[in-house]
């Protein structure tokens, strides 16, 4: 009698899951808009090597798109209230049509009519890096569990788990996994962090994993946010001392404030750390241009500090929350020599009472993207936080409209080729981060930014995750997720040698906070 039923169920199951075919109609009304389809992939440019962009439309009855590019073929793709597009058909049209043109004309079924809906049009561009990684969150801030790190292939809906960490509670082995960073868009080198328990930074190279310790009496804590330095085997740290704060009565839910902050410089070959600057101001975000000859951050001076003790100094930020404006710097550094310059104002943000997060510098070196917000550091939860270009050749600064909204734009990468950006927002429901894409063309502009394609359209709508930190890299990562839990749970890993003498502020000419 069981195996009677099991089989009924799973004939119910299949045939549930089939999507009805329709014919491109010859009868239909036509509409003098374009459809409402979700995720909203209408009038956008796309790479060349991107997934099928499935949509769905809600309410209608029966669902048909034709895709059409420059050479006369076309692919038509029905179902009932979504399409789901097959993906060596999608990568053909997209191949004939690269640097070309693609029309989308849609079809819907609505109370027994077929409705006919203006064409819309995708704009074929140079490819993208086929991988992107990140991490999912909970939306919680109490406990380490259930959250990994994850690698998709942009060319197709393939997602694999670089690490996870514990899946059910544990006060032994809880642990938080963050800040993963590549070198030169490459999996060969990377880095990610783990907090609390089993804690550790993480190296990768190649296959190969090692777990360090950066800690010592003369740094202010382990480090924090990552750029590898693009020619030698060095990162650049910040190290922060971070905490939450809620609001009681506020529309933003949360404030990460940092109470102190440095920068530090890691020498991975040797194992050796120093302090790179150690001020009164709060120094964070560094990133290295594709040169290698010199290194952006972010700064800001906060004088309501001056004289407050250790004890006192999350209160104090915190009661001037609204305040805090960090401009972006930069200094220029020998590799030969292994110094640094003199550091310079890139972006005073703080004199149009803004702040500047997550400077990235443009393959070509020529752009600097950044987001900007009213106050703060942590862009994340700011809804004011748009991304900003600043033109080293030109010494602009301009919004990049077309790809911003009016949630969260926040932390964000470029590709390799320095066409696309990828970047986070909370555009779709104003809770959750979910990755836009965006093409930035040669003249410098950003075009209307599109949401990461996903097998099933509703996806978004059903996870409830966050997505954090999206990276971009040319190859897939290498080491294997068992690798990476036997150095985590089984190793305490090697102390970086401190090596450096406390700095002069190079910035105000104060000498180190004791």
């Amino acid at each position: 009698m069981k195996k009677i039923f099991y089989l009924i169920i799973t004939t119910f199951l299949l045939s549930s899951c089939g999507q009805k075919t329709f014919d491109v109609p010859t009868l239909f009304e036509q509409r003098t808009s374009q459809a409402e389809i979700y995720p909203d992939y209408k009038d956008i440019v796309i790479p060349e090597n991107i997934a099928p962009l499935n949509f769905m439309v809600e309410g209608c009855e029966g669902l048909v798109a034709v895709f059409e590019g420059a050479d006369g073929n076309n692919l038509t793709v029905s179902g009932i209230d979504r399409i789901d597009i097959d993906t060596t058909e999608w990568r053909t049209l997209l191949k004939n049509n690269s640097g070309g043109r693609i029309s989308v004309t849609v079809y819907t079924l609505e109370a027994e009519k077929w409705h006919k809906h203006n064409t819309h049009y995708l704009d074929v561009a140079e490819a993208i890096d086929p991988y992107l990684s990140y991490r999912l969150i909970e939306p919680g801030y109490e406990l380490y569990r259930q959250l990994g790190i994850y690698q998709r292939c942009l060319e197709n809906f393939t997602q694999k788990t670089i690490y996870e960490n514990n899946r059910s509670y544990s006060d032994g082995h809880n642990h938080c996994i963050n800040c993963h960073n590549f070198q030169n868009y490459s999996t060969d080198r990377m880095l990610f962090h783990v907090r609390a328990n089993h804690g550790g930074t993480i190296i990768i190279n190649g296959e190969k994993a090692t777990k360090i310790q950066i800690k010592d009496p003369n740094i202010l804590a382990a480090g924090v946010y990552p750029s590898w330095h693009p020619k030698k085997d060095m990162v650049c740290f910040s190290t922060n001392k971070t905490g939450q704060t809620f609001h009681m009565y506020h529309d933003e839910k949360i404030e990460v404030v940092d109470t102190d902050s440095d920068l530090l410089l890691y020498y991975a070959d040797k194992n050796e750390v120093k302090n790179l600057l150690s001020t009164e101001y709060l120094e964070t975000f560094p990133c290295w241009n594709p040169e290698g000859n010199r290194l952006f951050f972010c700064a800001a001076y906060i004088p309501q500090l001056k004289g407050v003790p250790d004890s006192l100094r999350a209160p104090a930020i915190t009661e001037n929350y609204e305040s805090i404006h960090y401009n972006l710097m930069s200094m220029p550094y020998d590799m030969e020599k292994d110094t640094f310059g003199t550091p310079v104002m890139v972006v005073n943000a703080e004199a149009k009472h803004k702040s500047i997060t997550f400077p990235r510098v443009s393959p070509d070196g020529r752009y600097v993207l950044y987001a900007e917000g009213e106050y703060g550091q942590f862009h994340i939860w700011h809804k004011s936080s748009d991304l900003w270009v600043k033109d080293l050749q030109t010494d602009s600064c301009y919004a990049l409209t077309e790809a911003n909204s009016n949630d969260v734009d926040s932390y964000h990468s470029w590709s390799s080729n320095g066409r696309w950006i990828v970047f986070s927002t909370r555009r779709m429901d104003g809770n959750y981060t979910r990755p836009f894409i965006a093409y930035f063309d040669k003249e410098g502009k950003a075009h209307k930014a599109f949401c990461l394609p996903q097998r099933d359209p509703e996806h978004n709508v059903m996870l409830m995750k966050s997505y954090n930190v999206p990276e971009l890299s040319k190859n897939a990562v290498k080491v294997t997720e068992q690798t990476l839990y036997d150095v985590i749970y089984n190793t305490d890993g090697d102390t970086a040698k401190y090596i450096g003498e406390p700095r002069t502020d190079a910035i105000s000419g104060a000498t180190k906070r004791n």
